[in-house]
């Protein structure tokens, strides 16, 4: 499944609406990684809200595609992470250390907004 990743404002937002395989994962990865220098973003936003479970292959992708993200100059945020699924993965002790979080895309992107691409990181 190919998630969709929209253009907002200086921002990328790629919502996951089911599950990923490892290698959907990675493809997003590459394409986010990618389009940040390719539309010059200042952050991107990635919406959880759909999932019910995050692995810790998920966790460690989305962990190096933040530290990805940030080497080329922007800010990641993690959004709609389920309370079941912070609840397994504090319980397994899965970290998304240095990765930032909200609880929605408005959130999110007021995030990004008020501290700018190399701000404090509130999910540290």
């Amino acid at each position: 499944m190919v998630v969709p990743i929209l253009r907002r404002a200086d921002f990328l937002i790629a919502t996951i609406q089911s599950a990923l395989s490892d290698s959907g994962l990675v493809s997003l990865r590459d394409a986010l990684v990618e389009q940040v220098g390719r539309h010059r973003s200042r952050g991107v936003i990635i919406d959880l809200t759909a999932l019910d479970v995050l692995d810790s292959f998920a966790s460690r992708t989305f962990r190096d595609l933040a530290y990805m993200v940030r080497l080329r100059g922007a800010r990641t945020v993690m959004v709609g992470l389920q309370p079941e699924v912070a609840f397994a993965m504090a319980q397994l002790g899965i970290s998304l250390e240095n990765v930032s979080t909200a609880l929605d895309v408005e959130e999110g992107i007021a995030q990004l907004t008020q501290t700018g691409a190399h701000g404090n990181q509130r999910g540290r």
